[in-house]
Formats: C-alpha cells, sequence, structure tokens
C-alpha cells in the first residue's frame, strides 16, 4: 500500500468499515463473471453480508487493488481487514471451515 496513492486510501478506507468485503466484477447482486458470482455465493453460503466494490465500473480501482494487493487476479477478498486471496483460496478456505472462523469473528459485536 502506498498512503500517498488516494485509491489505495479510500480501499483502505473501505476495508477498515466494513467487516467483509470483496473486490469483484459487478455487484454482489450482478456478479459479471464466475470467480466473483462463486465468491458471493460462499459469503451467502455463510450468511455473511459482503461489501461489493465493482473493479469495471472504475478502472482507477481494478488497478488500484491489484497495487494495493500485489495480487494480479479479481475478486478480491478481505474479512476483518486481512486480505484473504481470489476465489480459489476462498473456496477453499470455505471448504476447510478456516473462513467460517474468521467470518464469525469478523462479524461478532465486539469487533464492530
Amino acid at each position: 500500500m502506498n498512503p500517498q496513492n488516494p485509491i489505495h486510501n479510500q480501499i483502505a478506507n473501505d476495508i477498515k468499515k466494513y467487516p467483509v468485503v470483496v473486490f469483484m466484477k459487478g455487484t454482489k447482486e450482478a456478479p459479471l463473471c464466475g470467480f466473483s458470482h462463486t465468491v458471493v455465493e460462499i459469503f451467502k453460503m455463510l450468511g455473511a453480508p459482503i461489501h461489493s466494490v465493482d473493479v469495471l465500473s472504475d478502472p482507477t480501482v481494478r488497478d488500484g487493488i491489484k497495487s494495493y494487493t500485489n495480487w494480479p487476479t479479481i475478486p478480491q477478498v478481505f474479512v476483518k481487514g486481512e486480505f484473504i486471496g481470489g476465489c480459489d483460496i476462498t473456496r477453499d478456505l470455505f471448504e476447510s471451515g478456516e473462513l467460517e472462523k474468521k467470518v464469525k469473528s469478523a462479524l461478532s459485536p465486539q469487533n464492530s
């Protein structure tokens, strides 16, 4: 993260503000790629509310999230400020039960 980069600051603010943030193609209501759709469905199965950021609507955000995390692909998932990864890692963590633990911790009242 570069604190002098306004997009990085915007991303950091979103990540701090919301317990679960997904930078994705499309929105949580209308994902525009299969990987983004898979991530949204995983969080639906967990009953976890997510804040989605559509990287297609703003190229500076699309490029900014990639440089913020040094991760080349979309979607990008954050839980309680922690960068989780993309679709494959999110799916693996879901299947192992680790994602549910992270999400429960992020959504618990004492972490608000």
